[in-house]
């Protein structure tokens, strides 16, 4: 399924190798998190990114970075709507795309 997104590399040939290997354990996180991401919004429908942060337990900071990649890898779309976050600011509305 994240066929795409395990071929990210996030390290370049030149590191060092210990750069090489953070880059692997911070490409398995971040697959982690799509899948958990995925999850809540097939079980639960479209949130805003702190409804994802409270239904998987990941800080919302995390949430946006994924959901931009998750974005970019067509698997997430903006719905158009808007909701309140915890802040009480408004926050844009995402769903999986096709709605799996």
């Amino acid at each position: 399924m994240f066929k795409k997104i395990l071929d990210i590399f996030r390290a370049r040939i030149t590191d060092p190798i210990e750069s090489k290997h953070a880059a692997i354990q911070a490409h398995r996180l971040a697959n982690n998190h799509y899948g958990m991401i995925l999850k809540a919004l097939r079980g639960y429908g479209p949130m805003g990114k702190d409804a994802i942060a409270y239904k998987t337990g990941l800080d919302s900071n995390q949430i946006s970075r994924r959901m931009s990649e998750l974005h970019q890898y067509g698997l997430v779309a903006l719905t158009g709507d808007k909701t309140v976050s915890r802040a009480g600011r408004q926050e844009r509305v995402w769903c999986i795309v096709g709605g799996d």
